[in-house]
């Protein structure tokens, strides 16, 4: 028989009290992290990739996550759609064989503004969610939304506020746009809440049913085998690598202590385990598979 040479869709399901989580696989692509990261000692990097039996370039997972209320369906972030290459922009197909539909998406909540977090927002040119209500935090608004600071970006850098811009406004045309500032409650047992660093409006969104709880973390950390064991490393895609750091720390001294869900965008699909802490840093435990409905 020959070789099939394909995966299964990439969906992954689990039940937080009453609701529906499902994680929404974009695909993946390759980072040249070790040229990423910086703040490591000499050949740190290499050392913990290889720890992990991984290397270099290191094949990224880009994860969004579907949240069914029983009343409202939630997308937090919408994955790269064709901006990052061909390996990504496989969200729309995933969210289908996951047994939803673009036209059932009621609200979509953004962790940031980043093309691997926005592109997805658009299909055909078109809002890729007709009836969803858009939102995001307006530090990140006023930033990626701004033909100034787009001005003064690196050129290597221009891309991303042209895509971040291209990508909302068929939102802001229909008036289907809301930002938000600070903590904010964003539908019954979905908040917000603010973890800036890796850009200005940067968020978490935390989501609580039945006494379980899971905060979506968006891009607090890249690279699960670095910097869980040693979360003082950063990486380029940062707009204020000094605030995220700290912010890091945090987030995964309270994860590790209160003993949650968290779900990341950028750790191997589909994303979602918890922290334990283990001498300075912290170790990852992945969500354990269940094939339960």
């Amino acid at each position: 028989a020959p070789q099939q040479k394909t995966q299964a869709p990439g969906y992954h399901r689990m039940m937080l009290g009453d609701f529906e989580i499902t994680a929404l696989s974009d695909g993946t692509v390759d980072l040249p992290v070790d040229q990423l990261l910086s703040g490591a000692r000499p050949g740190q990097v290499k050392r913990a990739l290889q720890r992990a039996y991984l290397g270099v370039p290191l094949e990224t997972s880009v994860n969004a996550y579907l949240v069914n209320t029983g009343t409202r369906l939630v997308l937090i972030d919408t994955g790269a759609a064709g901006l990052f290459g061909p390996t990504l922009g496989k969200l729309p197909a995933h969210l289908k064989a996951a047994g939803y539909l673009p036209e059932q998406v009621d609200e979509v909540y953004i962790t940031h503004l980043h093309p691997d977090h926005v592109g997805g927002l658009l299909a055909d040119g078109k809002a890729a969610f007709p009836n969803a209500t858009l939102r995001f935090d307006q530090h990140d608004a006023d930033f990626w939304l701004n033909n100034e600071q787009m001005a003064k970006a690196p050129d290597d850098a221009k891309g991303f506020f042209a895509g971040a811009m291209g990508a909302v406004k068929p939102y802001q045309d229909a008036g289907r746009l809301k930002t938000f500032t600070g903590s904010t409650d964003l539908v019954p047992g979905v908040r917000a809440e603010p973890a800036p660093g890796h850009t200005p409006g940067h968020t978490f969104y935390v989501v609580e049913s039945r006494g379980q709880k899971l905060v979506i973390w968006g891009d607090m950390m890249h690279v699960a085998a670095v910097q869980f064991p040693d979360p003082s490393i950063v990486i380029k895609f940062d707009v204020d690598s000094k605030t995220a750091m700290p912010q890091r720390r945090k987030a995964f001294a309270d994860a590790a202590r209160q003993g949650y869900y968290v779900a990341l965008s950028h750790v191997s699909f589909p994303g979602i385990g918890r922290l334990r802490a283990e001498g300075k840093g912290y170790v990852w435990v992945p969500l354990n598979y269940s094939s339960k409905p």
